[in-house]
């Protein structure tokens, strides 16, 4: 009995098998690239806070260099010095309020 041939022939490779292992091995290469993190830097709030800080301390710095520059030449330092450094910090909030508020309506004019 152990002689016999099979009635069956053992099936072989099918086509099918193979066409379905590579559309399956697209797939999982298009998955792949799909969950990749897109934002390979800083992101969006990131940015934000870096420009906040370079307004805040671009104002607090210019509106003291300017108020002594004129408090120098005027003979007026210290008055000159604190009033420069107000309108800096002024100027420096109203950069940040300014570009915090754009980002949240961004139809607006300004």
């Amino acid at each position: 009995m152990s002689d016999d041939k099979p009635e069956r022939e053992p099936i072989g490779e099918d086509a099918r098998i193979d066409a379905l292992e590579e559309r399956l091995k697209a797939a999982r290469e298009r998955e792949e690239q799909r969950n990749e993190p897109r934002i390979k830097g800083a992101g969006a709030s990131d940015k934000a806070g870096s420009r906040a800080l370079a307004d805040l301390l671009g104002g607090i710095f210019g509106g003291l260099v300017v108020g002594w520059t004129i408090g120098w030449f005027f003979d007026l330092n210290p008055w000159a010095l604190l009033v420069g450094l107000f309108l800096g910090i002024v100027v420096a909030f109203r950069n940040i309020i300014r570009s915090s508020s754009s980002g949240s309506t961004p139809n607006r004019d300004s």
